[in-house]
């Protein structure tokens, strides 16, 4: 056989017996019923698969692997499918190959190098996972609340370069991981990258690595985390991006890979956790007043905050009555809690689909209840927003919160802003809102099928010597819109634009007029969520796809890229 023909696939039934002696029969899931989580993506994507495989070890996994690369099978990897842009699941069925999705997300470990300095995590491990862990050593891993609140696992924000919240810390980012890749000739390759010293057989590295067996590091210039973002960041006058997916700078081996490779586990650097925070709440009706602030901190002070968040008051008004749900949730229950009730939520809207009921009576449920509770934000932020159009979110840490209070005091207030230092109370109720806002509009839609076509989901980074980072939609794109809800990552100048598109017009169509719009604001986009299968893939990011996966075997038509074999 040459390296480009498709080996001969084995009969299904065949494939399925050996998938069953691998992982055992009640792992290998077959019925649309069983499936359907996984094959559905959590906002996009589905489609269908000759069968979930949910092995239970690393070596299970490259067993797995390596049938159903021989089998000429598209080898899809899946952690949490908490993704927005219908990267983790199939979509369509023209891959002209059968599917076989893997869930790992059975491969939970977590394993401490240097006392925490460091650490170790298998495909499986959760954002949430690890900060519990991290809690009682006084560190934290690269995100807070966020994806980490619906169990997003720590491979995938490596895997799509995931941004977040905090300033300091950039873009998920490892040199370090141990992934297999599918060769020019079809076989699996075992790449070992963590920088410890495991042997040469991949099953005796796959078996330690699980189990912990891990040797003293080894010296080492790879980094486990973007160690120049910190710098990167305060280059205000540049005329690129801070940070965005399709970034040169940071795609390398797994990071940004999005599924090109199968990833077992990666090496991160984690934080030290900041005891004493403020938060400074900020609203003006002139952008140019919160972008000096922005300017002024990035280039004057001493100490980065540790967040600055935007919510425009739009944004501020649709969460506060469909992000009620989910900020009473976290505020009560906490974050740990997410994930179990996002795969509660899942199965409910699994039967009442199946019962002809549709999909959103969990959502239209969560938002009855909670629109019989109080008044859930303080009386000092609605005011706010009754005052003020830009709301922005200050976080400051230690040395910083002085160097805030110094600067803004003699700022504001102003004839066009004010500003105000939070409670500590109100400081976690600020930003747990913000937090809200991301699943605002989706709450929107479900309870209001009648009007609404569906979402346009955004995420984009502007320059950063973009002042003019306010959007003005034309009037022939704006009469086609519900709501727009305009909130992200000010000092990074990342933004998630969700639009609500009226009923009766073509989603698709509009979000591709949108994009003609960033393009011509010399906008990046995706920033952070990466392509998936929504956007098409920029010729660096399909470049990178192609040099990792030369037979297309792994995640193929990632980007709108090839789903054929060998890239045909």
């Amino acid at each position: 056989m040459t390296g480009l023909e498709t080996p001969a696939a084995p009969s299904r039934a065949d494939f399925l017996n050996r998938l069953q002696t691998i992982v055992g029969a009640a792992h290998v899931l077959t019925a649309g019923a069983a499936t359907r989580r996984y094959t559905r993506g959590f906002r996009y994507g589905g489609g269908p698969v000759v069968a979930v495989v949910r092995p239970g070890s690393l070596v299970e996994t490259w067993r797995v692997l390596n049938l159903a690369v021989a089998s000429g099978q598209v080898a899809i990897f899946q952690a949490a499918n908490t993704g927005l842009t219908g990267g983790s699941t199939p979509w369509g069925e023209n891959y002209h190959r059968e599917v076989v999705l893997i869930s790992v997300m059975r491969l939970k470990g977590i394993h401490l190098i240097e006392g925490g300095r460091q650490v170790c995590c298998l495909p499986g491990a959760t954002l949430d996972a690890l900060e519990k862990r991290l809690r009682p050593l006084g560190r934290e891993l690269h995100s807070v609340i966020g994806s980490s609140c619906i169990g997003a696992s720590v491979l995938d924000g490596i895997c799509i370069n995931s941004g977040g919240a905090l300033i300091q810390r950039g873009r998920a980012y490892t040199e370090m991981s141990l992934y297999a890749e599918v060769r020019a000739d079809g076989s699996v390759a075992l790449v070992n990258h963590l920088g410890l010293d495991l042997g040469e057989d991949p099953e005796t590295i796959l078996s330690r690595v699980e189990r912990g067996d891990l040797p003293d590091p080894a010296p080492s210039n790879a980094w486990a985390s973007d160690r120049e973002y910190v710098t990167h960041v305060r280059d205000i006058e540049a005329d690129t991006s801070a940070r965005f997916n399709a970034d040169p700078r940071r795609l390398r081996e797994s990071s940004g890979c999005a599924g090109k490779l199968a990833v077992f586990a990666v090496r991160l650097d984690t934080f030290e956790a900041e005891t004493d925070t403020a938060v400074f709440y900020i609203g003006t009706n002139d952008p140019a007043e919160v972008t000096e602030i922005l300017r002024h901190i990035l280039t004057r002070f001493q100490n980065l905050p540790i967040a600055a968040e935007y919510i425009h008051r739009g944004a501020y008004e649709v969460a506060a009555k469909y992000g009620k749900d989910i900020f009473l949730f976290i505020q009560r229950a906490g974050t740990n809690r997410m994930p179990a009730l996002f795969a509660a939520k899942a199965r409910i809207d699994a039967l009442t689909e199946r019962l002809g009921l549709g999909a959103t009576v969990s959502d239209r449920l969560a938002q009855a209840v909670a629109g019989l509770t109080p008044q859930h934000l303080s009386a000092r932020m609605n005011t706010f927003r009754d005052r003020y159009e830009h709301h922005l979110l200050l976080r400051m840490g230690s040395a910083g919160i002085a160097e805030a209070r110094n600067y803004l005091s003699g700022l504001l207030p102003s004839a066009s802003g004010d500003m105000f230092e939070c409670t500590p109370e109100e400081g976690q109720a600020a930003f747990l809102h913000r937090f809200a806002v991301a699943g605002a509009a989706v709450c929107f839609r479900a309870t209001h099928v009648r009007e609404v076509e569906d979402i346009v989901a955004l995420d984009i980074a502007l320059r950063r010597n973009d002042c003019d980072w306010v959007e003005r939609l034309p009037p022939e794109i704006d009469a086609k819109i519900e709501k727009k809800l305009y909130y992200g990552h000010f000092f990074c100048h990342v933004f998630h634009q969700d639009y609500v598109v009226k009923k009766g017009h073509d989603c698709t169509a509009v979000e591709h007029e949108m994009w003609h719009l960033l393009d011509r604001r010399g906008a990046e986009y995706t920033a952070e969520h990466n392509v998936g299968h929504l956007y098409h893939a920029k010729p660096e990011l399909a470049g990178f796809y192609r040099k990792l996966d030369l037979t297309n075997s792994l995640n193929p038509g990632i980007g709108h890229t090839s789903k054929c074999a060998h890239w045909r």
